[in-house]
């Protein structure tokens, strides 16, 4: 019997997204949808096999697991306190000085964990108990946390990038490194001025005046935890070291400095630590192995070219376009997580926003926002349900008070997608074609 082609593409998206709604880990849905499709199409188990190894068989991707780890040891090493204390030395004696606060925190910590989750984590326990303790509702303390969280997923160093610089093909991590920088300054930008109103509104305090000295000596106590930005990201944008070899070297300096400068762990934790990195690891290098072998199906089944030209048969605006890229990326994103949206949607779409245009870099920043959005959006909404646990407050009121910052993150969305100087000034002034 010879295959058809319409039934295999239905096996692969309807069964991924019937798994997915029958509550399947998005892991196996992708493995079995993609199993079932391949063999349905003639495949050799072997095969099928063959093709999820060939996905992590990359040397980009030995990144990942360094910068999962970096940013677990990190996490670790008790310099929350440290950065809370650094950003209330910087904004702390603007109108609504701790909700401030926790904006800049979110700045420091997202170029040096990467990670969300463990931002809201980290910063949560420690900033929101004392937003509390000077009238802030936990609510809205809740909500800023989990939302200003998102920057650390478009701030480098961060895994995401180098997943997307791998599913994508060719795309410089430097150059997705720079291209961060401009977003999450605008973002910072418009949640410091949110914050400023809604204090306003609601008199929430002011912290105590600016004081160099004491910014100094913050400065001096973070010292060697904002150091690994520069190592991590000169080194990769300079030339000095590959992405891989500069999140090796990171490892080995944040296990230094968590031990032996910031004492936040000993040795005998280190091993609890690790194991903690490598649980986290095991699950996105699976992924990535079933989402190679799910991006060979959509290859060989010519998904993208017929999305291209679905897309283009229903309108031939670059700007609706966009938009309903962006739409169906804020839906996918609120039901699967970071790291599957990245590899499922990039074959996909990268060939679709190739043609009207766009830069593979700048896509990547919007790709990666896109999905960070729905990290905070029900019904997965992984950093939301992290941020409801750690402020004691429920998730729906955590929705509810988020709306406000929900803007804040859509509004630079929209300028990343409309303005591709935003993302590509910085790589082009450092000397990388994009």
């Amino acid at each position: 019997m010879v295959p058809n082609h319409n039934i295999a593409i239905l096996i692969l998206i309807g069964g991924l997204l019937l798994l997915v709604a029958l509550r399947v880990p998005v892991v196996f849905a992708v493995g079995i949808s993609t199993t079932v499709c391949l063999l349905y199409l003639g495949f050799t188990p072997a095969a099928v096999v063959q093709h999820t190894i060939r996905g992590i068989s990359s040397f980009s991707l030995m990144a990942v697991p360094f910068f999962i780890t970096m940013g677990t040891l990190l996490a670790a090493g008790g310099i929350g306190d440290r950065l809370v204390s650094l950003a209330h030395s910087m904004v702390g004696w603007l109108r609504g000085g701790l909700a401030q606060v926790n904006v800049m925190s979110s700045v420091i910590f997202a170029g040096i964990s990467g990670f969300a989750a463990a931002d809201v984590a980290s910063m949560g326990p420690v900033i929101i108990p004392q937003m509390a303790k000077h009238g802030y509702k936990t609510d809205f303390s809740g909500a800023l946390c989990m939302s200003t969280a998102l920057m650390a997923l478009v701030k480098p160093p961060g895994h995401n990038m180098v997943i997307y610089a791998s599913a994508a093909g060719g795309v410089s991590v430097g150059a997705l490194f720079l291209a961060g920088y401009v977003p999450v300054a605008i973002m910072a930008i418009s949640f410091m001025m949110t914050v400023y109103i809604i204090s306003v509104i609601r008199k929430y305090p002011k912290g105590d005046k600016f004081s160099f000295r004491v910014l100094l000596r913050e400065i001096a106590g973070s010292l060697f935890a904002i150091a690994v930005v520069l190592l991590v990201v000169v080194g990769v944008v300079a030339g000095f070291f590959t992405a891989t070899e500069s999140a090796a070297i990171a490892v080995v300096y944040c296990l230094f400095i968590g031990i032996y400068i910031y004492k936040g762990f000993k040795w005998r934790q280190v091993w609890g630590i690790l194991t903690e990195a490598v649980n986290m690891l095991s699950v996105i290098m699976v992924l990535i192995g079933v989402s190679a072998a799910f991006g060979f199906a959509l290859t060989f089944l010519r998904v993208p070219a017929l999305a291209a030209e679905w897309v283009t048969g229903f309108t031939d605006n670059p700007i609706v376009i966009l938009l309903l890229i962006n739409l169906f990326l804020l839906l996918i994103g609120s039901i699967m997580d970071m790291a599957p949206v990245i590899l499922i949607t990039t074959p996909i779409l990268l060939p679709l926003v190739a043609d009207i245009g766009m830069s593979p870099v700048t896509f990547g920043v919007m790709l990666i926002l896109n999905a960070g959005i729905g990290l905070i959006t029900p019904p997965v909404g992984t950093v939301l349900f992290i941020s409801a646990t750690v402020s004691k407050t429920p998730a729906e009121r955590l929705i509810l008070a988020n709306g406000p910052f929900y803007l804040c993150l859509l509004v630079p969305l929209g300028l990343i997608t409309f303005v591709p100087a935003i993302t590509l000034f910085l790589p082009r002034l450092f000397g990388f074609n994009v």
